[in-house]
């Protein structure tokens, strides 16, 4: 991939430049379009099939793709140097003959989330390349072409969706349909049937749950806010909804480091820089609460610390990973092409060259200007950034990604939700290696994994804050679960310094309860026992994270019988504040070196400064 030489007056911390956003988009086009069928119709990319099959992949490697090239060409009005539309135009053509077809060149059909429905997912992605392209290649189809991409489109309208951000898709298809004179009953159905359930799912502050339940993530930026605010742009219609993405990214700013990390939490992370779409987003539509250097800081931050660590390989295609492959990263429903989805941050090219994004100087992200502890109460999320290191954790006491309906053993241990603490420095260990950041209960030598999260609270005062949850403990094999078995636990925030604040209750004879802190390479972590547990050591997870091949595990262990409280310190990083611990009836204080005190009451929970 051939980029321009940095440009470090403009932009001081990343180099980059919109003309490095346009080479990149054309790098990525060229590289996949290599692996095109004949007619161009799917763009079969290497490696394993997903569960969807190779067709899908195809058809996802075509759509994902024609984003990015929407949003190239829009971005320009039209000029394409590359000719990247006279592909899709004949790629619309192939696909679109004979739908279902086993050929060569024949899209897969729409059909219900449940009947390997990913087309509905893909859908949207050639309605939105179609909607930004409009001028320079739908309106330039034959018209028998335009009639068989409608009908294909159109099975989006007709089929069931997965019961979260999918809706969106058939709701993005309508839209476009709409806007080349195509609208009709059907298209109002899906459209409005996704803005009620866009108010049912709506939690406040800019925050959407991803359907039913508490299931907290990046799909709250780069699908429920995307999708319909990107509509509304193009329609040239003003919506409210414009100012809960305003209110998503006055804390979502947050959530990138200084190097420009997004924290490595939720699923789907193999999408890597599309996690700033919402960002670009919000300074192409101005909702948004950033100055423009921010923007393209945090912008430009994701975008390079990618190229950066490998994410695009020698064929010049995003792998399946993070930095470069990790199959831990990876959703079953992932492909060959899904990392494509990446795609949507090439938004950010709609603001035009003379754009205050482009233009402004770029400035120093949130998370690298001062010590900041964020509590977000919608999701139970607690934000912790410093300075020093521009790291920012997360400590998670509120999203679990479990459908109301779901049993906690629906799938066992979840490593991207489960655990109480993800940053921009650290992945989760995976499922067959010991949990980082996990507080355990071992009843008859299984321990337990952390499913449905019951929020309590989060809450924040003058450079500290706190979040507090309670599970139930599960089991795997044939122990399931233990009768009243519970665990509360509270994480408060200051500086580095994590205490971890969790008591067991109902605990049978036998039992121990183990604390794992962050896993990273040697000696770059700290987990030190303050109340209650009783050996310290740490353990081995050969397969590593996201982020090193192979990680150490500070872990606590104390036997447990009933009722007990445990306080530890964990610290990512070598240096701490040196906080003690006083455990006393129904009440632990935490008090620092320099005269600052939290206490911490248990019945009921209520946590206060001193």
């Amino acid at each position: 991939m051939k980029l321009p030489p940095d440009d470090r007056r403009l932009s001081p911390h990343t180099g980059y430049t919109r003309d490095h956003w346009v080479a990149v988009a054309d790098g990525l086009l060229d590289a996949a379009w290599r692996w095109a069928t004949p007619h161009g119709a799917l763009l079969d990319l290497p490696g394993p099939a997903s569960a969807n099959g190779v067709r899908s992949d195809g058809l996802e490697g075509f759509a994902r793709t024609f984003l990015a090239a929407g949003f190239r060409v829009a971005g320009e009005n039209g000029e394409d140097p590359h000719g990247w539309l006279e592909r899709y135009a004949h790629g619309l053509d192939a696909g679109t003959r004979s739908p279902g077809r086993d050929d060569v060149e024949s899209w897969p059909v729409i059909l219900d989330h449940s009947l390997a429905g990913q087309a509905m997912v893909e859908s949207a992605s050639v309605a939105l390349g179609l909607r930004l392209t409009r001028p320079w290649l739908w309106d330039r189809l034959d018209e028998r072409v335009r009639d068989r991409v409608e009908e294909w489109l159109r099975g989006a309208l007709r089929h069931v969706p997965s019961p979260n951000n999918w809706y969106l898709f058939p709701y993005t298809v309508g839209g476009f349909l709409e806007s080349v004179g195509r609208g009709d009953a059907e298209t109002a159905h899906a459209r409005d049937r996704a803005l009620e359930l866009l108010e049912a799912w709506y939690r406040g502050h800019g925050w959407y749950t991803d359907g039913d339940g508490q299931a907290f993530d990046y799909y709250n930026g780069w699908a429920l806010h995307f999708y319909p605010v990107l509509d509304a742009h193009l329609a040239r219609t003003p919506t409210a909804l414009g100012a809960r993405l305003r209110a998503h990214l006055d804390s979502f700013a947050l959530w990138f480091g200084d190097d420009g990390a997004p924290i490595h939490f939720g699923r789907s992370l193999t999408y890597r820089f599309a996690s700033v779409s919402a960002v670009g987003l919000g300074a192409v539509t101005g909702d948004t609460p950033l100055r423009p250097g921010v923007s393209r800081r945090l912008l430009s931050g994701a975008l390079r610390y990618f190229l950066d660590r490998g994410a695009v390989g020698d064929e010049g295609l995003l792998s399946l990973g993070w930095h470069g492959p990790h199959p831990p990263t990876v959703q079953f429903y992932s492909g060959p092409a899904s990392p494509y989805w990446a795609s949507k941050a090439f938004v950010c090219l709609l603001a035009p060259p003379e754009h205050p994004l482009w233009t402004a100087t770029e400035e120093r992200a949130p998370s690298g200007a001062a010590d900041t502890v964020l509590a977000l109460p919608e999701p139970g999320l607690l934000l912790q950034a410093t300075a020093s290191d521009g790291v920012v954790r997360l400590h998670n006491h509120g999203s679990d990604h479990l459908q109301p309906y779901e049993a906690e053993l629906a799938s066992g241990d979840d490593p991207h939700y489960g655990r109480f603490a993800y940053s921009t420095r650290t992945g989760p260990t995976g499922r067959d290696n010991a949990a980082d950041n996990h507080l355990a209960v071992v009843v008859d030598g299984v321990r337990s994994v952390r499913r449905r999260i019951h929020p309590i609270g989060v809450g924040q005062g003058d450079g500290w804050g706190w979040g507090a949850s309670w599970h139930r403990p599960t089991f795997g094999g044939g122990l399931v679960s233990v009768p009243s078995l519970r665990v509360e636990s509270v994480t408060v925030a200051r500086g580095r310094d994590e205490v971890r604040v969790h008591r067991v209750v109902g605990a049978p004879p036998g039992s121990r309860a183990e604390q794992t802190g962050w896993a990273t390479g040697a000696g770059e972590s700290i987990l030190r026992p303050l109340a209650g547990w009783e050996q310290r050591g740490e353990v081995r997870a050969p397969r590593g994270t996201a982020y090193v091949p192979w990680a150490l595990v500070p872990r606590l262990i104390a036997d447990v019988h009933g009722e007990k409280v445990f306080v530890a310190l964990a610290v990512l990083g070598t240096e701490s504040g040196d906080p003690v611990a006083t455990v006393t009836s129904g009440r632990v204080e935490m008090s620092w070196p320099d005269g600052f005190v939290v206490e911490i009451r248990l019945d009921p929970l209520e946590v206060v400064a001193g």
